[in-house]
């Protein structure tokens, strides 16, 4: 469920909202900020898959050595429909690119999307801003521990922290500096405390944000 990653082994370290199969506008927002694959990385929020034009050039990222991700809700759905033979849920979901795939392609589609078993639920990286724990939904307890056991349903799904903030009520989460958070598309980046809310809708007609930490 979780992964450590250190920071110091890179230059820059960046951390992107939800892709969802946008992979040139993520290329473009690469270059334009200089982002370096040799030296740089790049750790994506999850849902890298669904609803944009190419999901599968996005899928082909995880071979990259200067990209990492969390699982995301659209990550386990595509695994759910693959282990059960039953794609309805995520075809409703943004799944249907995976329907139109020529067979030579849905049997690269497949390789990849067993490659997402090996995902983590959550990545912490020590980078110059302190320690970082990046998640898909949330985390859902209020105290981080390296390995403490958590719900993985709500670390995918979980959007009651977020909505509590939005009227005004919740607090951070103690035991790092800052948690990063994707899922729940947002008008804009969202701070409260020590969480950042960064799905700023890429792939409904917003942008795709991305956070220095190093």
């Amino acid at each position: 469920m979780y992964q450590r990653i250190e920071g110091g082994h890179w230059r820059h370290v960046w951390v992107v909202s939800d892709i969802h199969g946008c992979y040139q506008w993520l290329m473009d927002e690469l270059k334009r900020r200089h982002f370096n694959p040799y030296d740089d990385l790049l750790i994506s929020v999850g849902d890298i898959i669904d609803r944009g034009p190419d999901s599968l050039k996005c899928l082909e990222l995880l071979h990259e050595k200067w990209f990492r991700a969390v699982r995301g809700n659209h990550e386990q759905m595509a695994l759910d429909a693959v282990k059960y033979n039953d794609v309805a849920l995520w075809t409703m979901n943004g799944g249907i690119w995976f329907t139109k795939l020529d067979p030579d392609r849905q049997k690269r589609a497949l390789t990849l999307l067993e490659k997402c078993q090996g995902l983590p639920h959550i990545i912490e990286i020590t980078c110059a801003n302190g320690l970082n724990v990046v998640a898909h939904a949330d985390y859902p307890v209020n105290t981080y521990k390296w390995n403490k056991p958590v719900s993985a349903q709500r670390v995918l799904w979980d959007r009651d922290r977020l909505m509590g903030f939005m009227v005004g009520k919740g607090q951070g989460i103690e035991g790092a500096d800052h948690f990063w958070f994707g899922h729940t598309p947002v008008d804009k980046r969202y701070d409260f405390d020590n969480l950042h809310y960064i799905d700023t809708g890429a792939v409904f007609g917003g942008v795709l944000t991305f956070a220095q930490l190093q």
